[in-house]
């Protein structure tokens, strides 16, 4: 059977579909480039955002109009609105998330599913990635008022540290030479175990078994990094990138959103971190128009986020999400408003991109190439990621997709450099 594996949202989906493919190929199946050319579609669907919803009934769609024989449905879109999701064109079956673990089982009708696991492969067509997501934390127990993912995902539980390693080792084998860690509540991880553990345990961890030559850490929240986690900056295979929701630079609106965070604990958090590992991207997800929010709140959050020097970040007008605390909130901003707040966060976001990017002209760094394209002439052009996130392209003679190299950052166009190898790595493709 052919099987074409889609996603929308987080790097948690993109790991989890990545998880499901090495299944079905472990059971002899193959994993095709588009829904055109599949027997099955899984689509992991997302809810995060009425777009991320609408999105996910987009993918569903364009799956039915190629020609999908059966689309099987998982995800947090799914799992909370189930009777929407079962009534689109070509949805056969639907997986809710607290048994997505086991989808591959399910959908296949195996009653024990413990095939040889399989070292990585890359997804083929537009989700392919040279960097391995591996899931080591599902689900929250915070109680954001604005967030439907919990309502989705459940309570927070862990994967230990000999299984992360074990998928960690299956990515290498199969050539992922940067690993990426996700999670809903990534820092959350190993708090429920007995005893407890943290995040930093399970990051020295993986450093110390050593088979990769880097790892990135997903989305953060602020409260869960501690001093013990940003010494381990000192290992150069931990990616200097870091991103840290604030949501918003208003403390009072925090306080509406049942957010940890501490406006001056947030600045200094990024002080330290800035000393610990120089050249560190970090970067942010906002909030414009959330219920309540005054014109001095806004105000005051502009201004925190002009002084927060972010790398960049995503802006998101507040959408109500049914189910959730804010959505029945009084003071619902009005939605022109919301919109006219989120271009100006994101124009002071672009400014402070924009001088971080320019810190970088003419400097040289490592780039991991995630695609190659060929050009006339036997020449082809590269596009990849430094360690703390920079987009660079070069132009060069060979396929050098998958491999680290050291280049020239010579010079920016918008948010990309245009780079020169000077030195490439002993490894081929």
């Amino acid at each position: 059977m052919k099987v074409y594996f889609d996603s929308i949202g987080c790097r948690l989906n993109q790991s989890e579909i990545e998880k499901f493919a090495s299944q079905f190929r472990a059971a002899g199946h193959e994993v095709v480039a588009t829904a055109a050319e599949a027997d099955l579609v899984v689509i992991n669907t997302c809810s995060v955002t009425v777009e991320a919803a609408s999105d996910s009934r987009q993918k569903i769609r364009q799956a039915a109009r190629a020609g999908a024989g059966q689309i099987v449905l998982t995800g947090c879109w799914s799992t909370l609105e189930p009777e929407a999701a079962a009534a689109l064109p070509g949805v056969s079956r639907l997986i809710p998330n607290a048994q997505k673990d086991r989808l591959a089982q399910a959908v296949l009708g195996l009653e024990v599913f413990d095939l040889e696991p399989l070292a990585r492969q890359p997804l083929p067509g537009i989700h392919q990635r040279t960097r391995a997501f591996l899931k080591v934390q599902d689900g929250c127990d915070n109680l954001c008022s604005y967030c439907v993912t919990r309502l989705a995902r459940g309570a927070g539980r862990s994967v230990p540290l000999d299984a992360v390693i074990e998928d960690a080792r299956l990515a290498v084998a199969g050539g992922a030479r940067e690993l990426v860690l996700t999670g809903v509540h990534l820092g959350s991880w190993g708090g429920e175990f007995n005893p407890p553990d943290r995040l930093s345990s399970l990051i020295a961890g993986l450093l110390n078994w050593g088979g990769m030559r880097r790892l990135r850490l997903s989305s953060l929240e602020p409260w869960d990094l501690d001093p013990e986690l940003i010494n381990l900056w000192g290992d150069p295979r931990l990616c200097r990138h870091l991103h840290l929701p604030l949501q918003s630079g208003s403390q009072s609106v925090l306080q509406r959103m049942l957010r940890k965070t501490r406006l001056d604990e947030f600045a200094s958090l990024l002080q330290q971190l800035r000393l610990r590992s120089p050249g560190m991207a970090i970067t942010t997800d906002l909030i414009a128009g959330f219920p309540g929010e005054s014109q001095a709140e806004f105000e005051e959050g502009l201004e925190f986020v002009r002084r927060m020097e972010f790398a960049g970040g995503h802006v998101f007008p507040y959408s109500a999400r049914q189910g959730t605390a804010a959505a029945r909130m009084s003071g619902q901003v009005p939605h022109p408003l919301r919109r006219e707040r989120a271009a100006a966060l994101r124009s002071v976001l672009a400014e402070s991109s924009r001088r971080f990017h320019q810190n970088f002209l003419n400097t040289r760094q490592q780039v991991l190439w995630e695609s190659a394209e060929p050009l006339p002439g036997g020449k082809w052009r590269l596009h990849g990621l430094t360690d703390n996130y920079l987009r660079v392209s070069a132009q060069t003679d060979q396929n050098r997709w998958n491999q680290l190299d050291s280049v020239a950052l010579r010079s920016l166009d918008g948010d990309e450099f245009s780079g020169e190898i000077i030195l490439q790595s002993e490894e081929t493709g």
